[in-house]
């Protein structure tokens, strides 16, 4: 479709239709498994973080990355993020992704990126929940009312049947209450749909928690968590440092691109020399060695989960890899369809 005159545009209709026809799971699981093997490329990400004439803390991440085996495609997520932009009845984030041509490298197809990367976002952390939660998960608990604590809520309600409870829970407790009421009507599942008066109350008996919010300073601490509990860290800043010291089991994504940073807690534990990666040598013995990346476990490099009763903790970065392979199948789809509009350059 797209040509050296013209660059394909996908709105987020366009996007959405597609990916919801998409196995999101068995998708992720591949990118992590060519992610393992070494057959993909993700530089570090772009930060650019300022503050607006109203004083609101704002960012904008550039992330390019490059997917080899059947996807075979470049290209990069711009994702610009202002939480207080609920407050304005606007999501936090919005983006665009951008795919170039395998050949010429043109930028071939502009996409909505935010509705990608909420399912992403959420895939990433049911499949680890399937490789080394509870087999029989009976309960998750969402903390954050956004839109990616609505994206893990429908996609876990499709993929464990064994799922009988959803507790919710939000700063904003209308924000709670307004998700819940969505996913009531939006999701067939026989599982019950809550909402916790607190944080502690929605974790304290849950099989997978889900941390999804914007807070940047710590308030979970480990006594919270009960045994055999897996503990997806999405939003990076939740858990106390208590928590990625004491887990029995303690996963990333991407060690490099942890190590690069600087701004999220499990980065700055790595300035402070109490975590190490899974093959550094460390001079320090007290340090907290993180066990495995996502793609060991994937590749069966690492068993996982070793005891029932295991605390689990995830800690995933967000790799640019997920959003490129994801827009490639919606890519794929489009041109097959003929879906999308195009644009002049």
């Amino acid at each position: 479709m797209a040509s050296r005159d013209h660059i394909l545009y996908l709105n987020r209709p366009d996007v959405q239709a597609i990916v919801l026809e998409l196995d999101t799971i068995a998708l992720i699981e591949e990118v992590f498994r060519l992610h393992g093997s070494g057959e993909t490329i993700l530089p570090d990400e772009a930060y650019l973080g300022w503050k607006t004439e109203s004083n609101e803390t704002v960012r904008s991440l550039n992330m390019p990355s490059y997917v080899g085996g059947a996807f075979r495609m470049a290209g990069t997520k711009i994702i610009n993020s202002n939480p207080a932009n609920r407050k304005r009845g606007l999501p936090r984030a919005s983006g665009l992704t951008l795919l170039f041509d395998p050949e010429t490298v043109r930028i071939c197809c502009v996409m909505e990126g935010a509705y990608i990367s909420a399912i992403r976002t959420a895939s990433v952390s049911i499949l680890c929940i399937k490789k080394m939660g509870k087999r029989d998960l009976r309960s998750i608990a969402i903390i954050g009312a956004g839109t990616i604590g609505k994206a893990h809520a429908e996609i876990a309600a499709k993929t464990f049947e064994s799922l009988e409870q959803i507790v919710l829970f939000d700063l904003n407790p209308s924000s709670a209450e307004t998700l819940a009421s969505t996913l009531q009507s939006s999701i067939h599942t026989k599982a019950e749909i809550q909402v916790a008066k607190t944080a502690r109350d929605s974790v304290h008996d849950s099989d997978a928690v889900i941390a999804a919010t914007t807070v940047t300073s710590g308030y979970i601490p480990y006594d919270w968590l009960p045994p055999s509990c897996i503990l997806v860290n999405v939003s990076l800043d939740d858990l106390l440092p208590e928590v990625f010291l004491k887990a029995d089991l303690l996963v990333v994504d991407d060690w490099n691109l942890i190590q690069a940073d600087s701004k999220r807690l499990l980065g700055k534990m790595y300035r402070e020399r109490r975590i190490v990666g899974p093959k550094d040598i460390s001079s320090n013995g007290a340090a907290r060695r993180v066990d495995a990346e996502i793609g060991d476990l994937v590749l069966g490099r690492h068993p996982g989960r070793r005891k029932a009763e295991d605390i689990i903790v995830v800690n995933p970065f967000g790799l640019a890899i997920e959003d490129i392979a994801f827009a490639s199948k919606v890519l794929e789809v489009a041109k097959s369809r003929n879906i999308g509009t195009l644009l002049p350059v």
